[in-house]
């Protein structure tokens, strides 16, 4: 019979992830703002918000941890499931997204979230979803096929199948649909992750979150004193401005979060303190930037391996 969920040990896992995260950053760049906000779900629950800011390499990186509770399952938590709508339900998660003020260094998303849905007289019905994905404004070769690298490092102890599976998985759901283009270079997502019961599902999640800074760290400190002008950072706020459609017009955290009633100020952490949108901008050929959408805004096998 398969392991039961110990939500302890999640809520321990994610809170312990959280605090490692914080100080990595911040050790990047002590000289940023940071608040915590402790807040309470009216439904049932609630999270801790932190929010590193106006600092030398990040803008604003928002890192939420939220466990929460409801009578209902949300239609964004159920769209896969369609056989749990309506059940009770308790989700963790830690969520983190990070937008440096430099060009040239990318931003950077993680997400781990534990799900269950209960009934009464029935098994409850449990698993884990999540994983990390890179958005550069400028492209680095380097710097994406070290990422991947990592990712497949996050899951090769588990099966040699999982990082091809969660690659293309990530290339799939980072897709943005009106535009037509992909909203970064990837990485890896997974969902509805139950594999082996509890103790082994939760060993692979543990070891994706462990691997976030290790793949995101070393970017960051390769490009943080890069020179760059208006131009770039022109560029960057354009491109800042798809990250945002993305997030309010598909992503299913972000749906998730509002229609659970979540804190609104800890779900919209995710955007970029500024933003621009030029009407039908392209970039001039043969530029850096044409080079972002032409050679890395594409689905790619960045180790080679196909």
């Amino acid at each position: 019979m398969a392991s039961r969920p110990d939500l302890k040990a999640v809520e321990t896992y994610l809170l312990a992830l959280q605090d490692q995260i914080t100080a990595a950053l911040r050790v990047l760049d002590p000289g940023a703002e940071q608040r915590e906000d402790h807040w309470e779900r009216p439904g049932g629950g609630g999270g801790r918000t932190r929010v590193i800011r106006a600092g030398r390499v990040f803008e604003q990186c928002g890192i939420n941890f939220s466990h929460v509770q409801g009578e209902r399952l949300p239609p964004s938590a159920s769209a896969q499931r369609p056989e749990l709508a309506g059940r009770r339900f308790e989700a963790l998660g830690v969520s983190l997204v990070a937008h440096p003020l430099n060009p040239y260094v990318p931003s950077s998303h993680l997400n781990l979230r534990f799900f269950q849905a209960e009934q009464d007289g029935a098994e409850p019905v449990w698993w884990f979803g999540g994983g990390f994905d890179l958005t550069p404004y400028y492209g680095f070769e380097e710097d994406v096929v070290h990422w991947h690298r990592n990712a497949r490092a996050a899951c090769e102890p588990f099966g040699a199948d999982l990082y091809p599976r969660f690659k293309s998985w990530c290339d799939e759901y980072f897709f943005i649909k009106h535009r037509q283009e992909p909203r970064g270079v990837g990485g890896i997502f997974f969902d509805d992750f139950d594999q082996g019961g509890f103790e082994s599902a939760f060993a692979f999640w543990r070891h994706v979150g462990d691997h976030y800074l290790t793949g995101y760290l070393p970017i960051v400190e390769r490009r943080r004193g890069m020179r760059y002008g208006e131009r770039e950072r022109e560029f960057q706020k354009i491109r800042r401005g798809r990250y945002v459609e993305f997030n309010l017009v598909q992503d299913r955290g972000t749906l998730f979060g509002l229609q659970s009633g979540g804190r609104t100020e800890s779900i919209l952490v995710s955007m970029p303190p500024e933003v621009s949108w030029r009407y039908d901008h392209r970039p001039a050929p043969g530029t850096p930037e044409s080079e972002l959408l032409e050679r890395f805004l594409v689905v790619r096998d960045w180790l080679g391996e196909g």
